[in-house]
């Protein structure tokens, strides 16, 4: 398949991206001279195409895995070696902030709980590692270790929130894959908060565009966090490694991860003209390639996909017969506003199937059918069709009457 690769803009160099004091950056992020030229000179995977509904095909990205998801229908719009498990590297954390959203969602625990830094969760002043350098023994709190986790990706503010909802790592572990159960995470599975290198610690591309929907969708009241650029903690400010948040202000979260196993992966979300994209990159070979190849899936996404409206809200379509009512009908409609997403230029044809079975009382609001879009031919979505009024059960003497003239097929 030939390549469609959208023009690369506002790349950056990683160097300008975090904010770190020189001091700080030498004392705590250099590393070894040997390990920074692996790093850089880490071959690139070969270019991998990924599959699409669009004629015109998609990018060619070197890259082990990656995927472009439509937030709002949960559809992959393209991907390629979308359900392979592949280390996921610090992306693992998007499942621990979750965790912490949900618990602090339903009141486990509040924003101003204290967590202990033990001796396992301790930072040792590692450089091979992202730390949010909380002092051994101290106590920091939720709400400062969230923050920790989604911006500066600490290692040690993951494991003393796993160490406090789980009770350890390995208990925190458990919550995480029941979690990844419950959301259809069917190519996961957690050992650690981290992602710290473990052979059994693995997650697919669509998987973790499934659980970055689902904090989008979940954790609206911290959310923001995702794309807040720097935080300081403890005299130290570190810098959000996303680099889209610096060059695009559509992009808002979500995560970057790198180990050498895993290679420099990233999770991304962009909202443009109402339409959100969810893209998901694993193991390529540098920071730099990462958020270039982001920028490309989203050039490609928007530009090949838009946002359409088969049919606007509290329009009638159609009616359908009510047993038993004081009215012998009632009028099916949309619930609320009905967008789909489809290649750009593409029809959409709608059919609508209702109820024939109804008997009142039939409450307004009450789903009675569903209209189903479709486009060369293909399903693309479907609304819930609801009933626009409500229909009274009819008295005795009606009801009786209306009985009679059912049997006798009126």
């Amino acid at each position: 398949m030939k390549p469609s690769l959208l023009p690369l803009t506002l790349a950056i160099a990683v160097g300008v991206m975090a904010p770190l004091s020189p001091s700080f950056a030498a004392k705590h992020h250099a590393k070894p001279a040997a390990h920074r030229k692996a790093a850089a000179d880490a071959p690139p995977s070969a270019p991998l195409d990924g599959q699409s509904a669009v004629a015109s095909g998609t990018p060619s990205l070197a890259a082990k895995a990656w995927l472009v998801m439509d937030f709002d229908s949960g559809e992959v719009l393209a991907s390629a070696n979308a359900d392979e498990p592949l280390p996921p590297a610090s992306l693992t954390k998007m499942m621990t902030s979750f965790l912490v959203e949900q618990a602090l969602r339903s009141g486990k625990i509040k924003e101003t709980d204290l967590v202990t830094v033990s001796q396992n969760a301790w930072c040792r002043g590692s450089s091979t590692e992202s730390c949010m350098y909380l002092p051994l023994n101290s106590q920091a709190t939720v709400i400062d270790l969230l923050r920790g986790i989604i911006i500066q990706s600490g290692n040690d503010a993951s494991k003393a929130i796993a160490e406090h909802l789980g009770g350890s790592e390995e208990g925190f572990a458990k919550m995480m894959n029941a979690e990844a159960q419950r959301l259809g995470m069917t190519h996961t599975h957690f050992v650690n908060p981290t992602g710290l290198p473990d052979p059994a610690h693995k997650a697919s591309a669509r998987d973790l565009a499934i659980l970055a929907r689902a904090i989008i969708r979940d954790s609206a009241t911290y959310y923001p966090l995702y794309a807040e650029r720097d935080f300081k903690y403890n005299g130290i400010k570190q810098g959000n490694r996303n680099a889209l948040l610096y060059t695009d202000p559509t992009v808002d979260g979500l995560k970057t991860g790198h180990t050498e196993e895993a290679g420099y992966c990233l999770v991304t979300s962009s909202k443009r003209n109402g339409m959100r994209l969810i893209t998901v990159i694993l193991n390529t070979n540098s920071a730099q390639a990462r958020a270039d190849q982001t920028r490309t899936l989203l050039g490609w996404g928007f530009g090949n996909f838009e946002k359409v409206t088969p049919l606007q809200p509290n329009t009638a379509l159609g009616t359908t017969k009510v047993s038993f009512g004081k009215a012998d009908t009632v009028t099916a409609g949309l619930a609320a506003p009905w967008t789909i997403t489809v290649p750009r230029g593409q029809q959409v044809q709608t059919s609508t199937q209702i109820r024939t079975d109804l008997e009142a009382p039939v409450a307004k609001g009450a789903v009675i059918g569903k209209v189903v879009a479709t486009s060369n031919g293909k399903p693309v979505g479907e609304a819930p069709l609801v009933a626009q009024a409500d229909v009274e059960r009819s008295g005795f003497m009606l009801r009786s009457w209306q009985h009679v003239t059912k049997l006798l097929g009126k």
